[in-house]
């Protein structure tokens, strides 16, 4: 049977984008970031997930490590903005046509503004959701920048330790 490709896989196609599929099942319902990893056995610390948040009708994408939290006032801030809030999971597929656990920051309806936590920059690889439950995508964090114009800054909460 042959694959079937995601809109954020026939991108990176188009524009000659080496990249690595890892499929997963996902029908224990386990998608959020940190079993994701140790399903397709990579360090925790190389999957990032994508989060998408709004101010007024202004939406904006953020690229974090899938343990931490983001920070809204760093993200309002790389933002330019002054406040910022999550969008809603309900509207999350009217925008970007992807649904939660399988939102890829490539492939998107429309060019968000995107920004990747600066952590990224670090590693080698990176990957993220590649457009379905189920699937992620493992590039380099500079060709992910390239394909999303992102940006990179630091996002994330510290922790309180």
């Amino acid at each position: 049977m042959a694959e079937v490709k995601t809109n954020a896989m026939r991108m990176l196609d188009k524009s000659k984008t080496p990249y690595y599929i890892f499929a997963y099942d996902a029908e224990d319902g386990q998608t959020h970031g940190t079993a994701v990893a140790e399903k397709i056995g990579k360090p925790v610390e190389q999957v990032y997930k994508t989060l998408v948040a709004h101010q007024g009708a202004s939406l904006f994408v953020f690229i974090i490590p899938v343990a931490e939290e983001l920070d809204l006032k760093k993200a309002a801030k790389a933002a330019g903005v002054k406040k910022i809030e999550m969008l809603p999971l309900k509207d999350l597929q009217q925008y970007t046509g992807y649904v939660r656990g399988g939102c890829s920051p490539i492939g998107m309806k429309k060019q968000f503004p995107t920004f990747i936590d600066s952590t990224a920059e670090q590693l080698a690889t990176m990957l993220v959701s590649a457009g379905r439950i189920g699937l992620q995508m493992e590039l380099t964090p500079h060709q992910l920048a390239a394909k999303v114009k992102g940006k990179f800054v630091p996002l994330i909460r510290e922790s309180e330790n």
